[in-house]
């Protein structure tokens, strides 16, 4: 099976305002990713909340069952992930992909060949990669979750794949919004064309 988890618990203080609640085509950035991934290949989802997620869960409707609360959320997007990945504690799971809330440009489409790279290849590891460039989301194999548990905070999940060049395949692709990593209303606007609404 194949988990994927949304991450979503960050302060978003250079957008000022979460992140996960930003308009994207008339859905929310993590009502948008949900839908993707609900439609991908993907067997179930994990949504990692930090700050204000008592907001966030007032506007987009997720399943009790699949929200993790990430108390360490100031640690920086290792912790969460690091969250997620504890909550699939004896699941039987073969991989996680893992995708930040503030990349919502990314099809379903290119969900589905990640997985099918993964499976494929066998490699353990699966970056999108556009121009010269890597993005999300990345798939990592169960068989890395110890070593995403034990890395360094101050590195993050990088640190893994570093120390596994022989896993990692790179998915190239057409798609921009692998690198679409929307963190200020700058961001924003140059990829919707509007400034953010202020919450």
């Amino acid at each position: 099976m194949i988990a994927a988890i949304i991450l979503a618990a960050g302060k978003s203080e250079r957008m000022g305002r979460p992140k996960a609640l930003l308009d994207y085509g008339g859905k929310t950035f993590l009502a948008h990713q949900l839908d993707i991934l609900r439609r991908s290949e993907a067997d179930f989802l994990r949504v990692v909340l930090g700050h204000r997620p008592e907001e966030i869960l007032a506007e987009v409707e997720v399943p009790p069952a699949e929200v993790v609360i990430n108390r360490d959320y100031e640690r920086g997007m290792l912790s969460s992930l690091q969250a997620g990945i504890r909550s699939l504690a004896g699941l039987a799971v073969e991989a996680a992909l893992v995708c930040p809330v503030d990349h919502p440009a990314v099809t379903a489409e290119l969900v589905d060949r990640l997985i099918d790279c993964h499976r494929t290849t066998g490699r353990g590891i699966v970056i999108p990669a556009a121009g010269e460039r890597r993005g999300h989301p990345v798939l990592f194999a169960a068989r890395l979750f110890d070593e995403l548990l034990r890395a360094p905070v101050e590195v993050g999940a990088r640190h893994v794949v570093r120390s596994h060049p022989e896993e990692v395949f790179e998915y190239r692709t057409g798609e921009a919004g692998v690198l679409a990593d929307i963190d200020t209303p700058e961001d924003y606007n140059r990829l919707t064309g509007h400034e953010p609404e202020k919450k």
